[in-house]
């Protein structure tokens, strides 16, 4: 017999509600592309590294889930809330969905130079945003915030190490770098680009807009990138739309991975 189908979950939006996904779903959707490494990292020592920092980001997304089925009120537990939403009603950032690895040569994706890129620039991005968090007037959030800040900073340090030892490295590793950054620039405007959610969390002292980390994190990103011998790209004026539940295609994919074992044996423990 088939097992039956869980349903999916229909969420009732607020903006405190859609702000704490946009964290939440960030976190969770990273981690994911991040462990899709296990046991295929280019040493063994940077294996486990990116598998540990995905578990990072796993308790982080763990704990903002949860956090927010408290705040939404229909009883919605963490695991509900990670596999039982339909792709419109994930709101993480756009470059978080990318595909990291390629796994063979006819899929999408680049290589290990687009980890460590995409890595850095989330992990500059997460640090910032959780030093803001630290002072919200949700106090869970910002507890939640005091921890998850000491894991960004070791994320950010270790992949900007990565960054420049192959930006200012060889002259392969140097134009993969390259490549990498054309790939994931243009998804960054999305980082700092302020809607009505971001209005109402900083007007409340939820959490600040995300334009209020644009410089800081330019200037970050700046830094590594002159050591890594990279050129700062200009800004773009292209816009993703995954914090409004409007994604890439790549994203169903992932979700249908994600998901199965749920849907298939809904509620399933270990």
């Amino acid at each position: 017999m088939t097992p039956a189908t869980a349903e999916s979950i229909r969420l009732q939006l607020t903006p405190a509600l859609q702000y704490l996904l946009r964290i939440a779903d960030t976190a969770l959707i990273h981690a994911q592309r991040l462990a899709e490494w296990c046991g295929h990292g280019p040493v063994l020592e940077e294996d486990i590294a990116l598998t540990n920092m995905a578990l990072d980001l796993l308790g982080q997304a763990r704990s903002l889930l949860a956090h927010a089925g408290q705040i939404e009120g229909q009883g919605c537990d963490e695991d509900q809330l990670a596999f039982l939403r339909e792709e419109r009603q994930y709101f993480n950032l756009t470059l978080a969905e990318q595909p990291m690895r390629r796994s063979s040569a006819h899929s999408p994706g680049g290589d290990f130079a687009d980890t460590v890129l995409r890595n850095f620039l989330l992990a500059a991005w997460f640090q910032l945003l959780w030093q803001r968090l630290a002072a919200s007037s949700d106090a869970t959030l910002a507890a939640i915030a005091g921890k998850a800040v000491k894991e960004a900073r070791y994320h950010q340090q270790h992949a900007g190490d990565w960054v420049v030892r192959l930006g200012d490295g060889t002259d392969e590793s140097a134009a993969r770098m390259r490549a990498a950054l054309v790939r994931a620039w243009p998804y960054t405007h999305e980082m700092f680009t302020d809607d009505a959610v971001d209005a109402e969390a900083a007007r409340c002292g939820l959490g600040p807009a995300r334009s209020a980390l644009r410089d800081a994190w330019t200037a970050e990103v700046r830094a590594v990138f002159e050591a890594a011998q990279l050129a700062l790209p200009a800004p773009t004026t292209f816009l993703s739309t995954g914090t409004q539940g409007r994604h890439s295609e790549h994203l169903g994919f992932m979700l249908a991975e994600m998901q199965s074992l749920q849907r298939q044996f809904p509620g399933g423990r270990w």
